[in-house]
């Protein structure tokens, strides 16, 4: 690299790990703010806090890369057309190429880290992100009892007590379960008491009703029982678990490239996950290389505008018009493939069309009107 080189590198670099690091963290704070009851009401430690959202670091990292790596190429470009830094280069005779190869090599670097968050640390952070919610929802299950609170235990059990005893006791007791289809169970008691178990947390209930819906059948239609007990148990580890070793479900997101691509048929997913996992996995591929097609983007925006007296607000514009409007297109194109996969083609066009259209742009069309080094606008 020449001293021209590394000065618009360094210029560049920082301002990538500024903005980058900035957005992710103003990001993260919003998407934190959801969890800071477990910490505030329900008595979970600040260390499990940091550690649960911070697994959610490498998937806002890998959103946000190409959008800043794109704004640091624009603005940084605009900024220095501005102060004349381009015009004397264009001067001292270095073309669009020579111009462009600080922003190349950064954009190159930002691709490559997005290509090792996407096929690595993005599933590998957000099963463990999976596995810590639900040992919270299963294993913590008793820390999510609130006194006077309808507390959710995932999406399928509800939970109420009057008041909560220092010693653990619980008073006036209300469970709702809904995890058997078609039969909502609901249960009523004195008091109870919360136990661990291996299978998971079980409030153990004294003193009540259990009113269960049976379903209808052929021969009678439904009907309510009611059932009072002296002792009952109900188990608060979630539905999610499998009979035989409580093994949860694996979103898209958590499974790697090459399980997305070709679905371990013994799992017996629908059809329609089918389609889903194959496009997210292109998507997974695919993606990263819109850091260097937004950077090639920012680059020819504001490479073929020519320099302004007055300062010149169109390529900063324009550059973030494209861009919005590829992000758009982007997210169409995703849901497209994901409901048929004859549609996965347009995902690699749209990560890679934008490279070889601002390509041409920038070094490959000799048609276009090129101002001299050194010249300006009014």
């Amino acid at each position: 690299m020449t001293r021209l080189d590394r000065y618009l590198f360094r210029q560049l670099g920082v301002g990538l790990l500024a903005v980058t690091i900035g957005l992710a963290a103003l990001v993260w704070l919003t998407q934190s703010l959801r969890f800071i009851e477990l910490v505030l009401d329900r008595g979970l430690s600040l260390a499990v806090f940091v550690e649960l959202t911070g697994l959610l670091l490498p998937s806002f990292f890998a959103v946000i890369l190409p959008i800043t790596t794109f704004v640091v190429v624009l603005f940084s470009y605009v900024r220095l057309n501005g102060d004349r830094e381009l015009v004397v280069m264009r001067a001292a005779g270095l073309s669009d190429w020579q111009l462009s190869r600080p922003a190349l090599l950064l954009a190159t670097l930002a691709t490559g880290f997005c290509l090792f968050l996407q096929l690595w640390l993005v599933p590998v952070s957000h099963a463990a992100f999976r596995a810590w919610q639900f040992e919270i929802r299963n294993e913590m299950a008793a820390i999510l009892v609130q006194e006077g609170v309808f507390s959710s235990l995932g999406d399928e059990l509800t939970v109420y007590a009057r008041r909560r005893e220092a010693d653990g006791t619980l008073r006036g007791i209300l469970v709702h379960d809904t995890r058997e289809a078609g039969a909502p169970v609901t249960i009523m008691a004195e008091e109870g008491r919360l136990v661990a178990t291996p299978n998971g947390p079980r409030v153990i209930l004294l003193n009540g009703v259990r009113q269960q819906m049976d379903p209808a059948t052929e021969h009678r239609p439904a009907r309510l029982s009611v059932l009072s007990f002296a002792e009952n148990s109900v188990d608060l580890a979630s539905s999610s678990r499998s009979p035989v070793d409580g093994a949860r479900n694996r979103d898209s997101r958590e499974r790697f490239v090459d399980e997305l691509l070709h679905p371990d048929p013994a799992e017996n997913l629908p059809d329609r996950d089918i389609r889903k996992f194959r496009a997210e996995g292109h998507q997974r591929l695919a993606s990263p290389f819109t850091a260097l097609a937004f950077a090639m983007v920012g680059l020819a925006t504001a490479l073929s505008s020519g320099f302004r007296r007055h300062g010149d607000w169109r390529p900063g514009a324009v550059g973030v018009a494209l861009v919005v409007t590829l992000l758009a297109i982007g997210l169409s194109i995703g849901n497209l493939a994901a409901r048929d996969n004859k549609f996965i083609p347009l995902i690699w066009i749209h990560a890679l069309g934008p490279c070889l259209v601002s390509a041409w742009v920038l070094f490959g069309s000799p048609g276009l009107p090129r101002r001299r080094p050194g010249t300006a606008e009014g």
